[in-house]
């Protein structure tokens, strides 16, 4: 915690970051003082966002975490699902609530999600130089709006608790305003009563909050009130639009540890014998990225191996990405295979690359980790890239899967040269996972030629490299 909230760094005249009149620092106090009196503030995560209140952090003595602007809704939908124990709040802007994260804060009213959010409702962008927001009042003038807001261009100032409200996963939804005290005593009793509702596990509820904001509207912090009193409260009324908490249930979203049937039943495993241990440790950490066309089976590649790691009980995680089109178009996945649990899906170093086409080579080539293992389809790409701190492998996959009998099978030519080359995986595994993604006899003949005649090349390529001098 900071001994200090200036403005401005060596400042001697002001405690806070906030300006003058400016409704932040009361509402700070309220939150605090309730987190106190509800005895929560221990397991507390305040979810701030871009915007004026992008220090909240400087004024709670709780846990937080600081997030793009828009996104607090979502991260704390994964804080709340990863330890429901947790007390979150999200603390959020019009610019950001109303704007860029509407999406975010529809869906996780939707969906009832264990948050309490607090909506700071200033009607204007207030950081970033006094822009039009989505609650801004019709003939209000901003930077953006010179001349004031014009419905028929802008549209109405939208209305958020009356969205939310109408719901109905949310328990409690209110609209409270901190420009008086009286106002400010019933703020009070809002945000006690939408944390209250969190902490017996009602669910979702939102508070939002009418906020003066003297520099943005440009007055004198004097004139808060009366400027709410006149401007304001017509368009935004006060009250409880939805209060549900006395007739809602206390849930929980807290799941039980799957039992190892239920592990085994995931991994289409019929018990713990099936599941095999790698020969060597080349998985114990490693990132794989496979790249070509769509088209070309890479993310069915990327599948199998996934399978294939979570069958020797390892940790896997399968990241796509791909381009709009279906056939002809780039694509490329990440799979990350560990003995320990995995932090992040995204492989900026890949250990292993399977570029199946020129450009993907081009594009990933340079990424490939000192040590690493370059496999690349010799069959479209003729010529051998350079890199002299990598094992490099040209496969003629296309050449091979034909001669299995089908084109279509190249992937799995790579699949069998990355098992071939490591010598990992057992062939009870390989064939189990072959079984999984070709159910029909015909297919599965033939990708299990492909799948042979590639682990013959990759054992045979990786005895080469070893005998050579």
């Amino acid at each position: 915690m900071y001994d200090r909230f200036e403005r401005k760094p060596g400042s001697d005249k002001e405690n806070t970051h906030y300006c003058p009149g400016c409704g932040h620092g009361i509402i700070h106090k309220i939150i605090a003082e309730t987190l106190e009196e509800l005895g929560i503030a221990d397991r507390t995560v305040l979810i701030s966002p871009v915007g004026c209140s992008v220090f909240a952090y400087y004024y709670f003595d709780c846990g937080n975490i600081q997030v793009a602007h828009g996104r607090a809704p979502a991260v704390a939908t994964g804080v709340t699902r990863s330890n429901p124990d947790n007390f979150l709040i999200s603390y959020q802007g019009d610019g950001d609530l109303a704007a860029i994260g509407t999406a975010e804060i529809i869906h996780a009213a939707n969906r009832g999600e264990k948050m309490t959010v607090f909506f700071v409702n200033n009607s204007i962008y207030g950081m970033t130089g006094g822009q039009m927001a989505p609650t801004t009042l019709i003939g209000q003038k901003t930077t953006t709006t010179p001349f004031g807001r014009n419905a028929l261009n802008e549209g109405n100032p939208m209305k958020m608790a009356e969205m939310i409200s109408i719901l109905d996963s949310p328990v409690y939804v209110a609209r409270t305003s901190v420009h008086d005290i009286k106002h400010i005593m019933q703020t009070r009793k809002a945000v006690k009563k939408a944390l209250q509702a969190q902490k017996d596990g009602k669910g979702f509820a939102l508070v939002e909050i009418l906020s003066p904001c003297p520099s943005g509207w440009k007055i004198n912090p004097q004139q808060n009130a009366e400027w709410v009193e006149k401007h304001v409260l017509s368009v935004f009324a006060l009250g409880e639009f939805k209060d549900e908490i006395s007739q809602r249930e206390g849930v929980s979203r807290a799941r039980k540890a799957a039992s190892p049937e239920e592990v085994l039943a995931v991994l289409g495993l019929d018990s713990e014998e099936s599941v095999f241990a790698p020969q060597n440790d080349s998985f114990s950490r490693m990132g794989v990225v496979f790249a070509g066309f769509g088209g070309q089976g890479i993310m069915m590649l990327g599948q199998m191996l996934s399978l294939l790691g979570m069958r020797h009980g390892l940790a896997v995680t399968w990241l796509p990405s791909y381009g709009p089109e279906m056939r002809g178009g780039t694509a490329n996945c990440s799979v990350v295979l560990s003995t320990d649990p995995i932090g992040s899906p995204v492989v900026d170093a890949p250990e292993l690359l399977v570029a199946m086409n020129g450009p993907s080579l081009e594009k990933f080539l340079p990424r490939v980790a000192p040590g690493g293992l370059l496999l690349y389809n010799s069959s479209i790409i003729e010529q051998k890239p350079e890199r002299q701190d990598i094992s490099v492998l040209g496969v003629p996959a296309a050449d091979m899967a034909r001669a299995a009998g089908t084109e279509r099978a190249a992937n799995v030519v790579m699949l069998g040269v990355l098992a071939g080359w490591y010598g990992s995986f057992g062939d009870a595994a390989l064939t189990s996972v072959l079984e999984e993604f070709f159910p029909k006899k015909d297919f599965l003949l033939l990708n299990k030629k492909a799948l042979e005649a590639g682990m013959v090349f990759g054992a045979q390529a990786r005895a080469d490299q070893k005998g050579m001098p």
